[in-house]
């Protein structure tokens, strides 16, 4: 598959699938609701094709693009979203929290800015083991005001850690504007620790694919970490909460004029009609069998509910693993 086919499939099939999986929060099937990764599917998609299989990514609460662009199981990511023990992490991961470690995948993070020092973290691991490998940290606009993030980029430039920070600026943070949140520069948040930065249109998965080769042939030769600032347009709602709550934060033009350019569409337009007609027909087959497995897989057994949270079992204060009164 060319590479022009290659990204037009992985954007439409985040596409397609955070669509379905706004059908079943509506109808219940996902309790909680989920928040949409719709407009920005090109970030993820030209991010990760850059990257190799063993590389690390570590994403957001937005982040079922990231998770299914580095090539986690559609099928499961369905099933993980709905609980049922099939899922990607037996239903226990839930939106926020999906992981695959056997394809990189550092889970998404609920908390805002956290996967930097994540993704920081296991790329100098692997660089101790006398591994090549690359981390990448997605993260939002709004993260690049969290201490945490700002402590990984100053450990990430002292000790030129292979670390990609991709930052998704899609113009607010929740409901609050960048302009309203955020003192000076993005890109020079990180050219203060030294780290190279840039800015790229985030619609176009090209231009980020190009960014991202570029900062991982420096990163994996020795140098050290890079910042790519990826402008964007959150197509839908922050989270599917405000499909029922009818949350009015953002201009009509404002909307209109963020929904032109499409990176689907974009994409979309470099392939001829017959290839793109059967890339479409195959994601849609794809998701309807996700969702029949989602929706026959069990739920998991409450009684288990405490499986998985100790590494050996619960310890009282007495270490024995016995409870104490």
């Amino acid at each position: 598959m060319s590479i022009d086919a290659t990204l037009y499939r992985t954007i439409r099939l985040i596409r397609r699938f955070e669509e379905r999986a706004i059908e079943l929060v509506n109808t219940g099937e996902i309790v909680g609701g989920i928040h949409p990764y719709i407009g920005q599917e090109a970030i993820a998609a030209g991010v990760c094709a850059a990257l190799r299989d063993t590389d690390i990514i570590t994403s957001t609460h937005r982040g079922h693009g990231h998770v299914l662009a580095k090539g986690a199981d559609p099928v499961r990511m369905l099933a993980e979203l709905c609980g049922r023990v099939t899922g990607l992490n037996q239903g226990r991961g839930g939106s926020m929290h999906a992981a695959d470690f056997g394809l990189g995948i550092y889970g998404a993070n609920g908390i805002v800015g956290a996967g930097g020092a994540i993704a920081v973290g296991a790329a100098w691991a692997k660089r101790r083991q006398g591994h090549d490998t690359v981390s990448v940290s997605f993260f939002g606009d709004g993260a690049v005001n969290q201490g945490v993030l700002l402590e990984a980029f100053n450990l990430a430039a002292l000790w030129r850690v292979p670390t990609l920070f991709i930052c998704e600026n899609n113009g607010y943070a929740t409901t609050l504007t960048t302009e309203a949140a955020i003192a000076g520069s993005i890109t020079e948040r990180a050219t203060a620790f030294g780290i190279p930065a840039i800015t790229v249109d985030g619609m176009d998965a090209h231009a980020v694919l190009d960014a991202t080769r570029t900062a991982v042939e420096l990163a994996r030769s020795g140098g050290g970490p890079s910042f790519v600032e990826c402008r964007t347009y959150r197509f839908d709602a922050h989270h599917t909460w405000e499909h029922k709550a009818r949350v009015r934060y953002r201009p009509v033009e404002e909307m209109e004029t963020g929904r032109l350019r499409d990176p689907m569409e974009i994409q979309g337009a470099l392939l001829d009609p017959a290839t793109r007609a059967e890339i479409d027909a195959e994601i849609e087959e794809l998701l309807e069998h996700a969702v029949d497995f989602a929706r026959s897989s069990a739920s998991p057994d409450p009684a288990r509910a405490m499986d998985y949270l100790y590494a050996t079992g619960p310890l009282g204060r007495d270490g024995t693993g016995l409870a104490v009164a």
